[in-house]
């Protein structure tokens, strides 16, 4: 060890980690309400909610939700929590593949046999090694673009000391890596509407919800389903939205739900329900706008105040510019609903003083920037947007939206650092960049090459069971040398990698997190409940331990424990002007204030006010209902204006016997995570398999009763579901959740029903390269010879015994990475390190080149509310964005 290169092992025997030793560490939360309770309880939060676990014998036993924090817990706390924690999918021990194992220093690695042969457990140093190694390899041999991060997004874990963020730290600081651009959740919407509305908005705060009790006549539910997407949180869910969203329907507003099937939404606030074909949309609003006009009821005085590009959008409705017209007779035929029922729809919309609220599954299509942007068009040829109770929201069913912002500061992460590596790939193409390295691509208005990719590095994310068609990716990873996985479970990304390093559960590392994604009112102290089950490490462990195997351990860790990080996180959010560290860590959690003009706050109101004082950040300051800037890229599938377009899988073309999948997000799940708690499996799954929602007429004309197994198919694969036959879906469509975890049969058939082996990797257009998972088409049969029962959650075959000869630190050839670094490294401006520990962390976009100034000034007033900034805070932030632009000088 030298001054300038401490390590890890020296700094632990030195004593430097004291204070992570105090009795901070031991100390439980709340007591029971209740004084004849058993008292060991200890704080904890989660995606799921709050709550005080109970741990008897240093075993976790019970959760006991916190009322106070969280009136509506759900089952996924109740029951999920503890049953993933002691699960047999636990990954005990560092692993790593039979045939990479034997072959890592002859390159021998089979890559063919990922996910068919046995794992070989192996120690913490020896795993840490052959990760060093291979991060090195591709590094020196391919260059840094070479590795690829799949490790967007973090929903693994709520706290602030993510696994991706972690990876992106250590990664950075050996010069960085290929990372995702967008998300699977939104990435049409998100790159459509800043050049058209100039934000985000799928991840912007809603309307305060007493604004809609009061004002709002008409709620128009377009695929959105609050009531059920709201049960998670990316961050701590408090489900504080319940009780207003039966406030708002007690208080007389009328809801209309536009849906192939009923909701629990529907349910919930007595909906009325209008079936709508899947992914046509875009033809009804059109419709429901040539109607408008026809009868006089647009707002002209509006378009002309708030809006360009009305009239040549207008000319395009009335069949002006393409023989067209788009009445209501015309869609009639597109989407399934009756003409007569078009034309009531439009009056009552436009007459109505009407909010709508559409889905993010709604864009995750073909053509998904044309339904968004069709219903921005809509409400502004009616004069909605801005209005007290009215306009549109694309983030009803997240994040609790409706709830006031707080607008407070809330704990930081590690920074990142500086990524060093430009190249991209967008988050649903990464099995076109495994086949096509060196392709160009075009995204968000810009040209790019696709890496050559010999190395994916995934912590903390299950990109196999959320990317399209995955069979096809199956056979892309071929090419790859390795990949790597930090993961709690034997995931399907886990199963597929050569090397798995086992992350610990939240429940058993100390983090910190915030509640309310736009409340921002609430700071969480996650507090260690049990030691780490098996070998498992904390991810702070895992990728300090790698870092110190690369001589960066002082780099990555500032020579400091994790609970120091804690303490400094903390320290930034607002809870700490008014409670000490040690009081919130020992209670728990602390509040923060919500102002009380929050209450009344309306989006794009301030804009509806005074357009001239707070234009919008377009490239005009207005509603962009033709959008000059889209229209000049040129691209086929995406004009300058919303327009209806077939697409390549939809009923609308579908041979006979073909049904059209959707695939919404789970009840009792978050994407793929607690499908391996038994006791919720128990209340949903069929025969063991995830079910699939099908119409009475189509299973009856298929020979299906209700708790049949099911075979839906087609050229990209077969899957096996239970059957749930309903009248609450339209016939023709059929609804499986997405998510669940994958198990191949012989035949090569899921046999848990993964939907994902049927998606298309069609992008939803070539401007914002996203998912359209819910354009696919399948055909349906009994299936007759299922091949025993759901397996996904057994553990795969493993060799505990196997002698291995200890990996030499000379073979691993550390000494490259001085050569790698040493032209890298150059001191950040302040609003650059700012940028990195408290925007990146997030679903704000990570790398500043890949978005315009006037992106950036459309992406940053939800970015900057979600990260507490000041107003000096935001002048050095903005400063470093417009400096470094992909448009900057």
């Amino acid at each position: 060890m030298t001054f300038t290169n401490p390590t890890r092992r020296a700094f632990l025997q030195g004593g430097a980690a004291a204070f992570g030793a105090t009795s901070l560490l031991g100390t439980t939360a709340l007591a029971s309400i209740d004084p004849n309770s058993f008292s060991g309880r200890i704080f904890h939060a989660t995606h799921y909610g709050p709550f005080e676990a109970v741990v008897r014998d240093g075993k976790l036993v019970g959760i006991s939700p916190m009322i106070q924090l969280d009136a509506r817990p759900t089952e996924m706390l109740a029951y999920g929590v503890v049953d993933r924690t002691y699960d047999k999918s636990r990954v005990d021990y560092p692993m790593v593949r039979k045939s990479y194992l034997e072959g890592w220093e002859t390159g021998d690695i089979k890559p063919e046999l990922r996910g068919k042969e046995e794992w070989v457990k192996v120690d913490w140093d020896t795993a840490w090694s052959l990760t060093a190694k291979a991060l090195l390899d591709t590094a020196t041999n391919y260059g840094n673009e070479a590795i690829f991060s799949s490790s967007y997004g973090g929903w693994s874990n709520a706290g602030v000391f993510r696994p991706n963020v972690l990876q992106g730290r250590l990664i950075n600081l050996m010069g960085g890596c290929t990372n995702t651009a967008g998300d699977w959740s939104a990435g049409a919407g998100q790159v459509l509407l800043p050049h058209v509305i100039g934000d985000m908005e799928v991840y912007s705060a809603q309307s305060a919800w007493e604004t809609i009790r009061d004002n709002c006549e008409v709620f128009v539910l377009v695929g959105c389903d609050p009531i059920k997407n709201n049960r998670i949180e990316y961050r701590v869910a408090d489900h504080g939205m319940y009780a207003h969203w039966e406030e708002i329907r007690d208080a007389g507003v009328k809801f209309i739900s536009i849906n192939p099937q009923r909701t629990a939404s529907d349910e919930y606030l007595g909906s009325e329900l209008t079936r709508i074909i899947p992914n046509t949309d875009t033809a009804l609003f059109l419709a429901m706008a040539y109607h408008v006009l026809d009868k006089g009821l647009e707002d002209r005085a509006y378009m002309d105040k708030y809006t360009v590009g009305a009239d040549s959008w207008i000319a395009y409705v009335k069949g002006e510019t393409d023989g067209t017209p788009k009445t209501p007779a015309w869609a009639a035929e597109i989407t399934g609903i009756e003409e007569a029922k078009i034309k009531e729809l439009a009056e009552l919309f436009a007459t109505s003083r009407t909010a709508i609220g559409g889905s993010w599954a709604i864009q995750r299509a073909q053509h998904g920037e044309m339904a968004y942007w069709s219903i921005v068009n809509f409400q502004a040829l009616t004069g909605k947007i801005g209005k007290p109770g009215q306009g549109v929201g694309f983030s009803w069913h997240y994040g609790n939206g409706g709830m006031p912002q707080g607008g407070n500061k809330t704990p930081v992460g590690m920074s990142q650092g500086r990524n060093f590596v430009k190249k991209i790939v967008p988050a649903s193409r990464i099995t076109e960049a495994l086949e096509n390295p060196g392709m160009e691509f075009f995204y968000n208005g810009q040209t790019n090459t696709y890496p050559d990719i010999k190395m994916v590095f995934n912590a903390g994310n299950n990109f196999m069971s959320h990317q399209q068609d995955t069979n096809r990716l199956i056979r892309a990873l071929n090419k790859v040398d390795t990949v790597v996985c930090v993961d709690v479970w034997w995931t399907a990304a886990t199963r597929w990698a050569d090397i798995v390093l086992p992350a610990s559960s939240t429940l058993e590392q100390d983090d910190i997190t915030s509640g309310g994604t736009y409340s921002n009112d609430k700071v969480y102290a996650m507090k260690k409940i049990i030691e780490p089950v098996g070998d498992s490490l904390p991810d702070y462990e895992i990728f300090e331990g790698l870092a110190d195997k690369l001589g960066l351990w002082a780099q990555f860790t500032d020579t400091e424990d994790k609970m120091y990080h804690i303490k400094l996180a903390y320290e930034a959010s607002g809870a700490a002007q008014d409670m000490p560290f040690e009081e919130f860590w020992e209670q728990g959690y602390a509040r923060m204030p919500v102002p009380p003009e929050a209450r009344k706050w309306t989006r794009h109101g301030a804009f509806y006010e005074d357009p001239e004082a707070n234009p919008l950040h377009t490239a005009t300051g207005k509603i962009e209902m033709f959008c000059d800037n889209i229209a000049n890229m040129e691209i086929e599938d995406c004009p300058g204006m919303p327009v209806w377009m077939p697409k390549h899988e939809y009923l609308g073309n579908a041979k006979e016997g073909q049904l059209h999948v959707v695939s919404p997000h789970p009840w009792h799940r978050l994407h793929s995570q607690m499908d391996q708690s038994s006791r919720l499996r128990d209340l949903y799954k069929v025969q063991g398999r995830e079910p699939v929602r099908i119409n009475t007429e189509d299973a009856a004309a298929r020979g299906i009763e209700d708790g049949d197994l099911v075979e839906l198919y087609n050229t990209r694969g077969t899957v096996i579901a239970g059957a749930v036959v309903s009248d609450d879906i339209m016939p023709g469509v059929v609804s499986i959740y997405e998510g669940c975890w994958p198990q191949l049969d012989s035949k090569g058939r899921c046999n848990s029903g993964l939907v994902n082996f049927l998606t298309s990797t069609q992008p939803s257009s070539g401007f914002s390269q996203a998912t359209s998972a819910n354009t696919v088409l399948v055909e349906m049969r009994k299936c007759e010879d299922p091949e025993g029962p759901n397996t996904a959650y057994d553990k795969p075959a493993i060799i505990d015994d196997m002698e291995i000869a200890a990996i030499d630190d000379d073979a691993l050839g550390i000494d490259r990475l001085e050569t790698l670094t040493a032209a890298l490294y150059a001191d950040m401006t302040p609003g650059e390190k700012m940028f990195f520990e408290r925007c990146t962390v997030c679903h704000a976009p990570r790398e500043v080149t890949h978005y315009t100034q006037q992106q950036w000034k459309g992406i940053v007033p939800s970015m900057f509310e979600r990260a507490g900034f000041d107003e000096a805070e935001k002048a050095l932030v903005m400063e470093y964005l417009m400096t470094n632009a992909a448009d900057a000088n």
